[in-house]
């Protein structure tokens, strides 16, 4: 019998951007996938090939999100900013369309009142604050390392002009941290002398600091202390958004097959 192989049909919202951009070019060369919809304000009304320095593909970009849903859409895949992201999914949601978050700056409350929709409506929500391989396994390795050493800290690179901090990354890698194990404080916050804030921020325990400044792209470390030892687990993004597109397209295709929502690509691939 032959093999019938569906088409997903996606939405990327954001493009044309550094990521969104990149994910929309390998969609346009796919077989398994099929683009029926792109959002970018700032060149709504041209065609997206062009737009992203190839020919013509015959596909006009959106100025919003329910133009581009006017298509039959199977996935969302969003790549835009923290102050729309959230009203993106919940539109996609309502029109039964699946998600793929790789926007970072939602909180925990964001991410509860997604759950809640998709899980009443039956869809599948995908959100990770890194869709890079690489990335997973390290907050993989990180989240491992965490059932048998006590003591840690996450330190937060980017580049100077990122909005959001901590990154959406670290957000969830700390998250998730609280839910292996609490770690242990030689020395509470409340007891510092000077300013307690220099500390960092502390996220279901763990603390997190935030570098902000020119030549960085993106990266995180997992410091693991015991007396005498130390464990780094880092990883680091290069300047170009290849690295999260296999990631992304690999969300988009496990979407199809959730009932409410997972966080993290690590999910997907140490299920």
């Amino acid at each position: 019998m032959e093999r019938v192989t569906m088409t997903i049909r996606v939405c990327v919202a954001g493009a044309t951007g550094w990521t969104g951009g990149a994910v929309a070019r390998q969609i346009l060369s796919s077989e398994g996938f099929h683009l029926t919809g792109a959002v970018a304000r700032q060149t709504a009304g041209k065609d997206l090939g062009t737009v992203l320095g190839g020919p013509p593909v015959g596909l006009t970009i959106s100025p919003d999100l329910e133009t581009a849903l006017a298509e039959p859409t199977d996935v969302l895949i969003d790549y835009t900013s923290p102050a729309i992201v959230k009203r993106h999914a919940m539109t996609a949601l309502e029109r039964g369309v699946r998600v793929v978050i790789g926007t970072s700056g939602l909180t925990a409350m964001d991410f509860e009142e997604i759950a809640t929709i998709a899980t009443s409506k039956g869809l599948g929500v995908i959100a990770a604050g890194n869709f890079s391989i690489t990335a997973a396994l390290a907050k993989h390795f990180a989240l491992l390392a965490a059932k048998y050493l006590p003591s840690w800290e996450i330190i937060d690179y980017a580049d100077a002009r990122k909005a959001d901090a901590p990154s959406g990354t670290v957000q969830e890698l700390a998250e998730e941290l609280g839910q292996v194990a609490r770690p242990r404080e030689e020395l509470p916050t409340s007891q510092v002398h000077g300013r307690p804030d220099a500390r960092g921020a502390e996220i279901e325990g763990t603390h997190v600091h935030s570098l902000r400044l020119p030549s960085y792209v993106i990266a995180f470390e997992t410091v693991f202390g015991l007396p005498n030892e130390r464990l780094s687990i880092r990883h680091d993004a290069g300047t170009g958004a290849d690295p999260y597109v296999a990631g992304t397209l690999l969300a988009a295709k496990e979407v199809l097959r959730v009932q409410g929502l997972v966080r993290g690509l690590d999910r997907l691939l140490f299920a």
